[in-house]
């Protein structure tokens, strides 16, 4: 443990250094300064807190369905919500749904008797990999009750390796483990864990009830008309230049392309570059002419998921980088899906390759074969969506199994 407390303050030193010259490392830095004070002042002696740890964007969305079921059928607790990374705090720093919502702190062995003693939460719940040792051997010692959700556990962890003994230990920390697959049931029950159980992933629940709540926006109706649409989700760099060859070879469809980041330069290149025309969504009224513009670029944050719901083809970005975005959020709303080279980490992404609902591209060329049958076969067409609907359905339900053993049993 000695060598972990060192190498957690080195690295909040680094953090800080590196945040003279980038605006993240920085928003990392600067999220963490007078926190305890800032919990002090929000968070009363008297609350009854149920603390939900999340590391960015991606997990929150999974710890969110929890969140409100507790919110609608527990309303005595007070929700702590948490963040490690600035990509998931600074845009849901104002969500509505938790009553308190701040930066982790360094897992430091001062900063978790600090933090817990002023948070004092009665469930604790983690979601899907955020393993903190001293936060989690603290827990423990209190008496806790805490959940780790929508798990996956891969052999190559360092909780299966011959080193990787403390953080088998942190894992008994927890009173129950839910995972989202068969294979990390396994491996956790060779290890010694029986209290795991097969839940599935809380975000089928959630792009379900993004699916129920979408919202109509009048300028992508306009836009659309009575055309198909095709929707590319949370595009990079990359995503775009393949794109934008599948964009001009079909100009009878209409598209939307959304950027991961509103990049200007990026931005530009996609109108410079489209034959047809493209328009940016802040920069339409109700007197901008859409019938001469193949494509909208969606430089705002917070409609996407609804304006799947006006699509009938889609792309999901991040493919040619880290690593794909949220596929879930197309898919229950029937819409083939393709993506990138860089997707065998998400396993929603694996099961709908290998169902036939989603593939994978590599280049323009591929991205055009997988389209074109897609476009001119209704049959086909409908045959995929559907697959991409039944396979969310399938999947949903983890939520109320979680809300059931943690706050009902």
């Amino acid at each position: 443990m000695l060598l972990y407390n060192f190498f957690l303050a080195v690295y909040a030193k680094l953090v800080a250094f590196v945040g003279l010259w980038k605006p993240k490392a920085k928003q990392w830095t600067d999220g963490r300064k007078d926190i305890f004070r800032r919990m002090a002042e929000r968070i009363s002696p008297s609350d009854r807190v149920v603390w939900i740890h999340v590391a960015s964007l991606g997990e929150f969305e999974q710890g969110r369905p929890i969140i409100e079921e507790i919110r609608k059928n527990h309303p005595h607790y007070k929700v702590l919500l948490t963040f490690f990374s600035p990509s998931g705090y600074e845009i849901r720093k104002n969500y509505d749904g938790a009553d308190y919502i701040f930066y982790l702190p360094v897992d430091t062995p001062g900063n978790v008797r600090r933090f817990l003693d002023i948070s004092h939460p009665e469930i604790a719940v983690f979601v899907k990999y955020e393993f903190w040792l001293n936060y989690l051997y603290q827990l423990k010692a209190r008496g806790t009750r805490t959940f780790l959700i929508s798990a996956i556990f891969r052999r190559n962890s360092i909780f299966f390796k011959w080193y990787g003994n403390r953080w088998r230990q942190a894992l008994e920390s927890f009173e129950q483990i839910f995972v989202q697959n068969e294979e990390s049931r396994q491996l956790l029950h060779d290890i010694g864990f029986d209290n795991v159980i097969i839940a599935g992933d809380t975000r089928f629940d959630r792009v379900a009830a993004i699916a129920k709540a979408a919202k109509q926006i009048p300028l992508v109706e306009r836009f659309k008309g009575d055309s198909r649409l095709f929707v590319a989700g949370s595009t990079w760099g990359p995503d775009e230049d393949i794109l934008q060859q599948l964009i001009n070879q079909n100009p009878d469809i209409k598209f939307v392309v959304a950027p991961h980041e509103m990049d200007e330069e990026r931005m530009a290149k996609i109108i410079a570059n489209t034959a047809k025309g493209a328009v940016r969504y802040t920069q339409c009224d109700e007197h901008t002419d859409l019938n001469h513009c193949q494509v909208l670029i969606l430089d705002t944050i917070g409609i996407l998921s609804s304006v799947y719901g006006y699509a009938t083809w889609s792309y999901i970005g991040g493919g040619f980088g880290v690593g794909i975005h949220n596929t879930l959020e197309a898919a229950t709303f029937a819409l083939p899906i393709a993506f990138g080279p860089k997707y065998e980490k998400f396993k929603e992404a694996r099961d709908m390759v290998a169902l036939g609902a989603a593939t994978s591209v590599t280049s323009a060329e591929e991205l055009i074969r997988w389209f074109t049958p897609l476009r001119d076969d209704a049959i086909l067409l409908d045959r995929v969506s559907s697959i991409a609907k039944d396979y969310t359905a399938k999947n949903q339900g983890a939520t109320s199994l979680i809300m059931k053993i943690a706050f009902e049993g």
